[in-house]
Parts: C-alpha cells; sequence; structure tokens
C-alpha cells in the first residue's frame, strides 16, 4: 500500500502530540511501557501496529516481534473507542475482536479517554494557531447549526403531517375521536341489554 509509510507517520505524530507530550497522562502511559498493539482494520490491506515506550509511541505497519495484543475491527468503530465505557459493548457485539492481553486495549481507550482532544491544537502545528482555531470554531458552530437545522425540519415535518397534509389526527381531534367511540360503545351496550330483556319477554 503506498500510502501507509504517510498514514502510519500521520497517526504517530497525531498520538504523541496528543497522548506523550501531555505530563498529566503520564501515570496512564505507564501500563503501555514496552507494550505492543496491532490494529487489523478491515478496510486496509496491512496492520497498524503500536510499540509504546516511555518517549513516544511508534506506529508501524510492518512488525516482525513479538505482539502482545491485537485487535481486529473496522474504521467506523475507532471514534467509539475514545469512551472506554463502549468497550464491553463493541466487543460482545462483534464490532471489536480482541486477542492477547485485554488489558493492553483496555490501557489505550483508558488513555484516549482521558486524552482532552482538541481539534485546534492537533491542525496548529501545520496550519498556525489562527488558522487552526478559525477552523476548529468553524466546525463546532458547523455542528451546532446541522443540529439546529435538523430540529427545526423535524419540527416543520411533524407540522405539516398534522396540519397541512392531514396525514395523521392532531391531539384535539384525536380527543374527540376517543370520546366519540366511547359514546358508541355505550350506545352498543345499552342496545345489547334491551335486546337481552325483550329476549327475555
Amino acid at each position: 500500500m503506498p500510502f501507509m509509510p504517510l498514514m502510519t507517520a500521520g497517526i504517530e505524530t497525531a498520538l504523541n502530540k496528543l497522548l506523550w507530550q501531555d505530563k498529566a497522562l503520564r501515570a496512564a502511559r505507564q501500563r503501555l511501557y514496552g507494550k505492543v498493539l496491532r490494529i487489523i482494520l478491515q478496510e486496509l490491506n496491512a496492520p497498524l501496529v503500536m510499540v509504546f515506550s516511555e518517549q513516544q509511541l511508534d506506529v508501524v505497519a510492518q512488525w516482525d516481534g513479538e505482539v502482545d495484543c491485537t485487535v481486529v475491527t473496522r474504521l467506523s468503530v475507532l471514534p467509539s473507542l475514545q469512551d472506554r465505557s463502549q468497550l464491553t459493548r463493541l466487543i460482545r457485539q462483534g464490532d471489536l475482536e480482541v486477542q492477547g492481553d485485554i488489558q493492553v486495549v483496555q490501557s489505550m481507550v483508558a488513555l484516549l479517554d482521558l486524552a482532552e482532544i482538541d481539534p485546534a491544537e492537533m491542525l496548529a502545528p501545520w496550519t498556525g494557531d489562527v488558522v487552526a482555531e478559525g477552523l476548529s470554531r468553524v466546525v463546532r458552530n458547523g455542528g451546532q447549526f446541522l443540529k439546529q437545522q435538523l430540529v427545526r425540519q423535524h419540527q416543520n415535518v411533524s407540522q405539516a403531517i398534522t396540519e397541512e397534509w392531514r396525514l395523521a389526527p392532531g391531539s384535539l381531534e384525536v380527543a374527540w375521536f376517543t370520546e366519540e367511540a366511547q359514546a358508541l360503545d355505550t350506545a352498543v351496550e345499552n342496545l345489547s341489554q334491551r335486546l337481552e330483556k325483550l329476549e327475555a319477554k
């Protein structure tokens, strides 16, 4: 795969900046020192191997040595690994297959969970602080704007269905129908009782 060296270098740089430069995460990192984690993504032809040391994290595509843990998953599952409470659920559902020492992947997920991911901080080395903060703000505001638009569209569709297209009854119509149905039920019951009295004579 021609782009693998570029991809592994990018992942290595991002994870070292995120996880190894933060002194507050030192205790969480210590559990991973000397460990090797292989991640096999179904979408890629080559695995990603993470070699943890005290100084840094190395990410390589080829590794001839022993690995402590192998994880088999899909790209779409990776964002869920930032929340350690999702790990057991992902394994149970078959979205994550773990072979070897599960504590390695648990420690990695815990480390990611503790890390404060700031997109602006990660973009800053390549774009500069001002551009990175601007892009980060645009993405945040864009996400909020999309959420507001989805809520508004949901309200508009609900209103159109009940009021304009008349596909679903309004709340007053439902209440009126319920009362009418109960009155009809009472009338049928009364008629049935009268018929029984007439038959008895």
